[in-house]
């Protein structure tokens, strides 16, 4: 065992854990009752700088640390049948072929439902507790863009990239690296509550799935991407979600007896 890997493991996890259960949790609670684009936007500012400093630092410290197993693990895992099957298929013509159309029909699949309801002023669709961390207003949009797109490549680097290479060298085995680093990626979405928390377990599964077959994390980076800016961007604005103001209106209060 590599006691080195086994402390910084340590550090980083507990790091994660204090960030989702004493700063998520406390902030997005008072970031739901805010109303003002102004207010809004200063808490976005400060998530998005955040998270290139938290994220950012911890994924660029892991990888470091532990560039000599990366490709090990790599490796290791793509011994494995499901994921050694569809690796060499993506190695064909045909394979590469049908992975191309695979993505355009799931691309086809995120944007299209949404644009067939667009400008309905509908709440939008959510799984989980998201729909207050949503834009509300023009000036908002940029911030939900550098969320999304920071958290494509911040959290992709850590959990598929950094994290199992890190639970690799402390525990010499591919399939609990990447299970231990799935559910850490999946507890830390507690703020959204256990919907949310079972929905991003399920896309870490299919992130790290995306980067076994492909061999390349840049996939796994710009899919993810892409399901947030879908969140972030293009459901409020499709829907008629954002305003021109960004100042909510309070919700009506019950007649008095």
């Amino acid at each position: 065992m590599d006691f080195t890997a086994l402390a910084l493991l340590g550090v980083v996890v507990g790091i994660l854990v204090w960030r989702a259960a004493n700063r998520e949790r406390g902030e997005y609670a008072r970031f739901k009752l805010l109303r003002a684009t102004e207010a809004r936007q200063k808490v976005y500012r400060r998530w998005v700088i955040e998270a290139a400093i938290t994220l950012g630092g911890l994924s660029i410290a892991v990888i470091v640390a532990t560039w000599v197993d990366i490709p090990a693990l790599l490796a290791d895992a793509q011994t494995w049948p499901p994921v050694a099957a569809v690796h060499a298929l993506l190695s064909t013509p045909v394979g590469l072929t049908v992975a191309i159309g695979v993505a355009v029909l799931v691309l086809a699949a995120l944007v299209v439902p949404v644009l067939l309801i667009r400008n309905s002023g509908e709440e939008p669709p959510a799984l989980g507790d998201i729909r207050a961390l949503l834009p509300r207003a023009r000036a908002e949009l940029p911030y939900g863009a550098a969320l999304s797109l920071g958290a494509g490549v911040y959290e992709e680097l850590l959990f598929r990239l950094g994290m199992p290479a890190l639970i690799f060298a402390v525990t010499g085995n591919a399939i609990v690296a990447f299970v231990g680093a799935t559910v850490l990626f999946g507890l830390l979405h507690v703020y959204q509550g256990p919907v949310g928390v079972l929905f991003a377990t399920l896309l870490g599964v299919i992130f790290a799935f995306l980067y076994l077959v492909t061999g390349s994390i840049l996939v796994a980076i710009v899919f993810h991407a892409l399901i947030d800016l879908r969140s972030m961007v293009l459901i409020p604005v499709a829907l008629g979600w954002v305003r021109p103001t960004g100042v909510t209106p309070e919700p009506p209060k019950p007649p008095e007896l």
